[in-house]
């Protein structure tokens, strides 16, 4: 999820999926560039001739976080849970050849929009089963890749059954020694969903970081929160270098400064009564 830039000026292609109404609009700048929106929320911007452009700035922290792990260009065994236009994926089979990725996506209609218009077919060693994200996680053998990626959106909001403790131990579960975990999470007023997830994730990894724009980890507007973890220690030294030089500045939070970001959250639990965060209709340039 985030928010919507100025596109190209002929007018969307629209599709009928499982989630609503998907559109794909045409990036003007950029000759392979094409945005996925589904219900009018922007899910994934997707450069066919480039798939290392990483547009979305949120996406930007989830590559960064890619590039550090383990030996440079070496490759990764990845299940991501949420796909939409395969962003991540493309940006990995890229950037890391001989890597081996599974995608998670439950709209069987937006797979094949994906397919036909935005194809992955062309990228290797990617694989997209129709699934639910519990599901599909649960059928991953344990200790089998290196790292799991969780960006998975239902309209706006972060599916709250995809961030309890008990979907965190799976994803333990599933991790090499070493894995790690990257959750792309969205809040606003005051974080109080962020919070939450991140201790959860806090609960059952050892090292755990955070990414985020300034403005967004105060609280100030709707954005994105990129939470890291695994139980071997994070490139944090790196990830700062990048997050503060970047073009979309961040900032990352760990250790202590993470612990009073948290302030005494506790963690998420299968069964809780909970809404996750709908954002304001103006993050996504409607009035």
């Amino acid at each position: 999820m985030a928010r919507k830039k100025d596109m190209a000026a002929p007018p969307p292609v629209r599709y009928e999926v499982a989630g609503g109404e998907a559109e794909l609009l045409r990036d003007s700048e950029r000759e392979g560039g094409w945005m996925l929106c589904v219900g009018g929320v922007p899910q994934s911007y997707v450069d066919l001739a480039d798939p290392t452009h990483l547009d979305f700035e949120y996406m930007r922290l989830m590559g960064d976080l890619a590039d550090c792990l383990g030996p440079p260009g070496a490759p990764l065994d990845a299940v991501h849970v949420g796909g939409a236009g395969c962003t991540l994926p493309r940006y990995i089979a890229a950037t890391r050849p001989g890597s081996r990725q599974v995608v998670l996506e439950p709209d069987a209609e937006l797979v094949q929009v994906v397919r036909e218009r935005l194809p992955v077919k062309h990228v290797p060693g990617l694989k997209i089963r129709i699934t639910d994200g519990r599901t599909g996680l649960a059928a991953v053998p344990d200790g089998a890749d290196d790292l799991v990626v969780l960006d998975a959106f239902a309209e706006a909001s972060m599916p709250v059954e995809l961030a309890t403790r008990e979907f965190v131990l799976d994803v333990e579960r599933v991790l090499r020694s070493g894995g790690a975990y990257m959750v792309n999470v969205a809040d606003g007023f005051r974080l109080p969903y962020a919070r939450r997830v991140a201790a959860t994730v806090r609960s059952v990894f050892r090292h755990t970081l955070l990414l985020a724009d300034p403005g967004v980890l105060r609280g100030r507007r709707f954005g994105n929160l990129i939470v890291a973890a695994s139980h071997a220690p994070l490139p944090s030294a790196e990830l700062g270098r990048r997050a503060a030089g970047g073009i979309a500045r961040a900032r990352l939070v760990e250790g202590g400064d993470l612990a009073a970001f948290c302030g005494g959250a506790a963690p998420l639990h299968d069964g809780e009564e909970i809404t996750a965060p709908v954002p304001p209709p103006q993050a996504f340039g409607r009035p």
